[in-house]
C-alpha cells in the first residue's frame, strides 16, 4: 500500500493494490501497517462505521465535529466516484484553511485517513456512490456542524457541471469566517492531544 501525505497537515491518502482476475478484483483499503508506517501511529479505535449511497451531483459536507470531543475518520469509496474533500479548519494549525481534493473510486480503492478536527466533504461524481467510513467516535447530532463548500475563501474545486443535491443544512452552512467568530472551530493543539490520547502516537 502506498501513502501520500495532503496540503493538510495530519492528513493522509492511502492506495492499495488491487488484484484482479477472471473472478473480479480483491482489495484490502485498510492495511494496519501502512497506517502506522504513514501516521506514526496506530490507527484509532474504531467506535462507529458508516455507509453513505448518492446520487450523482450530491454533495456532503463540509462537516466538521465540536472539539472536543473530536472524531478522526477513514474513508473510502467502494462503489462508483467522488470527489474526496479535506478542509483544516483548526485556528492555529500550519495548514488552516487549506484543502486538497482527491478522487476516490471502485478502480484504486484509494482511502484518506481525516485527523481529529478537520472538516470532511464529498461530491459523487456518479450514481449510486457509495461511501465507507470508519470512526473514531459516535455520532452526536448536536456536535456535528457544517460550513459552507462554495465559501470563496475556500475556493474547493466543485465540479461545474453538475447540478449539486445537497440537504437544507449544508446549503444554509456559515462559511470559515462566520464560524471562527462564533468560536466553533476546533483549535489545533487541542486536536493534536486528542488524537495522540485517541491512537496512543507521539505528539507532534
Amino acid at each position: 500500500m502506498q501513502s501520500r501525505q495532503l496540503a493538510v497537515d495530519g492528513a493522509f491518502e492511502f492506495r492499495p493494490k488491487v488484484f484482479t482476475d477472471e473472478r473480479g478484483l480483491f482489495v484490502s483499503p485498510f492495511q494496519e501497517t501502512a497506517a502506522r508506517q504513514a501516521l506514526g501511529h496506530p490507527l484509532f479505535p474504531v467506535a462507529q462505521t458508516n455507509h453513505s449511497r448518492s446520487r450523482r451531483g450530491s454533495i456532503r459536507g463540509a462537516h466538521y465535529t465540536l472539539t472536543p470531543p473530536g472524531i478522526a475518520k477513514y474513508v473510502y469509496c467502494a462503489r462508483g466516484r467522488a470527489l474526496d474533500i479535506v478542509i483544516d479548519v483548526r485556528t492555529g494549525s500550519p495548514t488552516y484553511g487549506r484543502s486538497e481534493a482527491v478522487l476516490l473510486d471502485q478502480e484504486d480503492f484509494r482511502a484518506v485517513y481525516f485527523p481529529v478536527g478537520v472538516a470532511h466533504a464529498f461530491v459523487a461524481l456518479e450514481g449510486d456512490t457509495v461511501m465507507s467510513y470508519m470512526l473514531s467516535g459516535e455520532y452526536v447530532p448536536e456536535n456535528e456542524l457544517a460550513l459552507s463548500v462554495f465559501d470563496p475563501a475556500l475556493g474547493l474545486p466543485l465540479p461545474k457541471h453538475l447540478d449539486p443535491v445537497m440537504s437544507e443544512r449544508d446549503r444554509a452552512a456559515p462559511t470559515l469566517e462566520a464560524a471562527e467568530k462564533a468560536g466553533t472551530l476546533p483549535e489545533y493543539r487541542r486536536c493534536l492531544e486528542i488524537e495522540r490520547a485517541l491512537c496512543g502516537g507521539p505528539a507532534r
